[in-house]
């Protein structure tokens, strides 16, 4: 028997600015079934962007979800350290 898949939705931070939605779908979907990436740059008093991070919706049994943070979390990837956890749920959600 299969182990249950739910969808989670995964906070990436530590990307660098050269980062693209396939990327991630391309390092997530090793794990789980990608369903959305959404990713978000904030930039500073002059449009420099200072921050690089990403929403990952992943359908993803706990198991899996367990070896992809433990793999992914805290690596190097494409100039940034990657620092991966549960997204917290959004106050516009509640």
């Amino acid at each position: 028997m299969k182990a249950s898949r739910e969808t989670k939705r995964l906070f990436v931070g530590g990307l660098s600015q050269a980062i693209s939605k396939t990327d991630l779908q391309n390092q997530f979907s090793r794990f789980g079934e990608v369903s959305d990436v959404e990713i978000i740059t904030r930039k500073d008093d002059q449009g420099n962007a200072q921050k690089v991070f990403a929403y990952v919706n992943i359908r993803v049994a706990e198991a899996d979800l367990k070896k992809c943070m433990s793999i992914l979390n805290k690596t190097k990837w494409k100039g940034g350290t990657l620092q991966i956890q549960l997204a917290k749920e959004s106050f516009l959600h509640r």
